[in-house]
Parts: structure tokens; C-alpha cells; sequence
């Protein structure tokens, strides 16, 4: 299979530093006009520019500084937003809680949902009976977003969803979103771990 080279092969990173010469590969030597002046006009568009300058201001002030939970907070007051969405895995209830605290805390509005909510069979979706061995009741993370839109919360932060299940919550919120919690139920939901022992403990591992 034929390798395309792109950023993730890169290792001088002159587009950051501004030093050494761009590989060959370059997409920002490559890129086509078109595609660049196309994304830079969505800029313009009001709510883009706010969030790409509230992310900014966040960066630079707390930059090293705060850790993932402050960051959110940091972003949403620079947006003005006040009601926080959590969707949330139901394994990782009492971590929600306790977000939800800090949230509160803070002065923040929380309205959470977990995955298991509306209690529906796996089944009922074309999911096979099979997958009932780790619970019959689906992850629902399109009623989540569904019940977040309803509550009206401006920016929805997610916690432990799925692989796969993320990706839908995501498609159907209206809300813009983060993630506070990414799952990996083996590595302690760290899953960057993976990657930092990529070359020693889990080399073998991670092969097909």
C-alpha cells in the first residue's frame, strides 16, 4: 500500500518555528490556494472568529498554567456562556458529579445526561444480541445531545463516551463541544499513554 506523506510525518515543524526548511511533502508548501483563502473566510463568520480568539486568549494566559478542567471554565467565561452540557459516560457518574461541582462552584449552570439514559435495549437499534454481555441498554449518545439541546446549554462538555459513540454526540449537538474525558478503559482514560510507550511496552501491542 502506497504511503502518502502529510504533517504527521514531519519533523521539523517550520510552520510553528518559522526555522529549517519545509520536507517536500509539505502540505503549507502545497497547499491549494483555494483551500487555505476558504478556510480563512470562515473567520469572518461571527461565531468562528469569537471562539478562535477566546481559545487564543485562553492559550496565552494560562498557558502551562491550567489544567484541562480550568481551561474549559477559562474558555467558557471568555465566550460569556453560562450553561455547561455534560454528556457523560454512566461509568464515570462520580467523575461528572464532581465536574459538575467545580462547574457549579465556579458559577456555572450544569445540566448532565448519561449514555445509559432512556434505559433502550441494544437491540431495538440492530445492535446483535452478542453485545449484551457487557449490558442489554445501548449507549445513547444522539438522546443525549438531543436532551442537551433541549436544555439549552451553550457549550457541552463530554466525559467518557465511546469511541464511535462521541462521534454521533458530537453530529447531533447544537451546542459547540469539548471533551474533558477521553475513555480508555485500560490505561486509566489516558489513552496518550499508549503513545508514549508505543516504542517499549506496547510495541507489540499495537500491532494488527
Amino acid at each position: 500500500m502506497r504511503m502518502e506523506h502529510s504533517c504527521v510525518d514531519c519533523a521539523i515543524k517550520k510552520c510553528n518555528t518559522g526555522k529549517g526548511k519545509y520536507p517536500e511533502f509539505c502540505a503549507t508548501e502545497h497547499m491549494p490556494d483555494e483551500v487555505l483563502a476558504d478556510a480563512m473566510a470562515c473567520y469572518e463568520e461571527k461565531e468562528n472568529r469569537e471562539v478562535s480568539v477566546a481559545a487564543a486568549r485562553v492559550e496565552y494566559e494560562h498557558y502551562c498554567q491550567y489544567t484541562r478542567v480550568q481551561e474549559i471554565m477559562a474558555f467558557a467565561e471568555n465566550m460569556h456562556m453560562k450553561k455547561l452540557g455534560i454528556a457523560t459516560c454512566v461509568g464515570l457518574l462520580n467523575e461528572s458529579r464532581t465536574l459538575a461541582r467545580i462547574f457549579r462552584d465556579n458559577g456555572f449552570e450544569v445540566y448532565g445526561i448519561a449514555c445509559k439514559a432512556g434505559a433502550q435495549k441494544k437491540t431495538s437499534v440492530g445492535i446483535p444480541e452478542e453485545c449484551n454481555a457487557v449490558g442489554a441498554n445501548m449507549c445513547n449518545p444522539i438522546l443525549q445531545a438531543k436532551m442537551l439541546n433541549e436544555a439549552g446549554t451553550e457549550l457541552n462538555v463530554v466525559v467518557g463516551l465511546c469511541v464511535g459513540h462521541d462521534s454521533l454526540f458530537y453530529k447531533y449537538s447544537n451546542a459547540l463541544c469539548t471533551t474533558a474525558v477521553t475513555k480508555d478503559r485500560v490505561l486509566g482514560h489516558n489513552p496518550v499513554a499508549a503513545l508514549y510507550t508505543a516504542e517499549t511496552y506496547y510495541k507489540d501491542k499495537l500491532k494488527k
